[in-house]
């Protein structure tokens, strides 16, 4: 059965139960103002639990990135050479890397072949455009003019990769992308259940 269908069988259900509930205190003749209270109050409890069991997904969400905020990050440090990236609440794995030893938060997609920053980003950890001309890419927006350049370095946790080549453009706006050619440098990377698991 669908959601609609779901939630529609619960309103009923709800609806039932107060019903009942009026129909009890009626049966007891419970004075007007007292039952009156009472008939709210089961309104309000049935009211709340119809909303958390219809935006349970949400609350499910907002329940991962608290819990992720209270444990510090996206990171877990699991072995010495490995870590573990969890899964953020929008599908997408994302992780606060160093580049030139400044932070910088990248998506991670395998898709890319070649890490990508914006033109911000480079400016801001040190990384100058090569003084050739620019190369054109295929993005998921198109095709996109970049320039190249190299990074002195790129770590994640103790994984830590030298003389990584990049590639900058302003179209990609505050986007960086952890790209192919940083993971592939790795003796193993993969996805197990809900965490990204790098391994140097």
């Amino acid at each position: 059965m669908n959601e609609g269908g779901d939630q529609a069988i619960h309103v009923l259900y709800l609806v039932g139960v107060l019903v009942l509930v009026g129909s009890a205190l009626a049966v007891r003749r419970v004075p007007m103002g007292t039952a009156l209270k009472m008939f709210a109050a089961w309104v309000l409890i049935f009211a709340a639990g119809f909303v958390i069991f219809t935006f349970r997904g949400d609350f499910a969400a907002l329940g991962d990135r608290l819990l992720l905020a209270a444990r510090g990050g996206e990171v877990e440090q699991s072995a010495p050479g490995e870590t573990r990236i969890r899964l953020a609440a929008d599908g997408h794995f994302w992780v606060n890397a160093e580049v030139n030893g400044e932070r910088v938060r990248f998506l991670v997609d395998s898709g890319a072949t070649t890490t990508s920053i914006s033109h911000g980003t480079a400016r801001r950890v040190g990384i100058a455009p090569s003084r050739g001309f620019p190369a054109i890419v295929r993005t998921a927006n198109g095709t996109v003019r970049v320039d190249r350049g190299r990074a002195d370095t790129i770590s994640i946790g103790d994984i830590e990769r030298e003389n990584v080549a990049v590639h900058i453009s302003e179209a990609f706006g505050d986007m960086n992308v952890l790209g192919m050619n940083f993971l592939s440098s790795l003796s193993s990377w993969g996805v197990e259940g809900r965490t990204l698991v790098l391994r140097s």
